[in-house]
């Protein structure tokens, strides 16, 4: 299957995306090196339903605790055998449809921006998510960052639940002496299947190597724009969360060469219980906006023209 690759140019900076492919982010370049990990076998990670690049989690970011949800007056009982949907190690529906089976319509590609829709009214979609809807994904490129605006444009009302997971890495750097820096945040408290149980802890401020840290975590952040950065060798990479992005999930495996800071609309397990969700009403729009920033830390810090 032949699949179309956008490329976009600016600057240092080059980002590759999928349309027809879950509009996948499969590559980010600074001066010719690859940020982006788990990029090996795309074709391997698809056929799994793994997540690879920075991926569009939709309609749901990270696990549901059961099959079942009820959301906007309707109630939902997921099909686990379905091939739309991909579980966890533990048997956990995880991370909505399988980007691999969303094609995208480009509606503008441009050097710098690729803008792209889904329209969400295929009865095997709506028998996942039964809110009928579109979605437009807008990546724009400038010389010292990328920005990622998705639209929900609703004609049911739609709850909003989705994320992004973006796995980043520094090339030419051991893991261990990578930098990660996080927030003030509110840590969740998860049981041992990854699940929220409705506590929250006190999360002061990271700033260190990673070492042997091992994390996957999820949080509720305070700051309006909140910023997680992983620096080294001679560069910093910036997730800042712009719009409407009240939950991260950290992910940072100490057998793995990558750290995943994940932008979430909602907390994990939203559709279940309800926590962080929002409802996009019928006519109305809801925008969420994040930008990964790219500088070198032996020069002042950029000031990005993409606000």
């Amino acid at each position: 299957m032949t699949v179309t690759e956008y490329k976009l140019a600016a600057g240092l900076l080059e980002a590759v995306f999928l349309p027809g492919r879950g509009m996948l982010g499969v590559s980010l370049r600074h001066r010719g090196e690859e940020l982006l990990r788990r990029l090996e076998n795309l074709e391997a990670a698809a056929a799994k339903g793994s997540t690879a690049g920075i991926p569009l989690l939709y309609p749901w970011a990270n696990r549901l605790a059961v099959p079942r949800y009820r959301a906007a007056g309707r109630e939902v009982t997921l099909d686990p055998s379905s091939p739309l949907l991909h579980l966890d190690d533990q048997g956990l529906l995880i991370h909505g449809v399988r980007w691999a089976l969303l094609a995208w319509d480009v509606l503008t590609a441009e050097p710098d921006r690729l803008v792209a829709r889904l329209d969400w009214s295929r009865p095997e979609l709506l028998a996942v998510f039964p809110f009928s809807h579109k979605v437009e994904m807008a990546a724009t490129l400038c010389p010292e960052s990328l920005t990622i605006e998705t639209t929900i444009m609703a004609d049911d009302p739609v709850p909003a639940s989705f994320g992004f997971h973006p796995y980043f890495g520094l090339p030419g750097l051991p893991r261990a002496q990578w930098r990660l820096e996080l927030p003030d945040m509110r840590k969740l408290v998860l049981d041992d299947r990854g699940i929220p149980n409705g506590e929250e802890q006190p999360f002061e401020l990271f700033n260190g190597p990673l070492g042997e840290l091992n994390l996957d975590a999820g949080f509720a952040v305070l700051d309006e724009r909140p910023k997680f950065s992983l620096t080294g060798a001679g560069r910093r990479i910036t997730v800042e969360l712009l719009e409407n992005y009240r939950y991260v999930q950290v992910f940072a495996p100490k057998s793995k060469d990558f750290v995943a800071l994940e932008p979430m609309t909602a907390a994990t397990n939203a559709l279940v219980n309800g926590c962080g969700l929002g409802l996009v009403s019928p006519n109305r729009r809801f925008r969420a906006v994040f930008r990964i920033s790219v500088e070198p830390t032996s020069a002042p810090a950029c000031v990005s023209s993409c606000d």
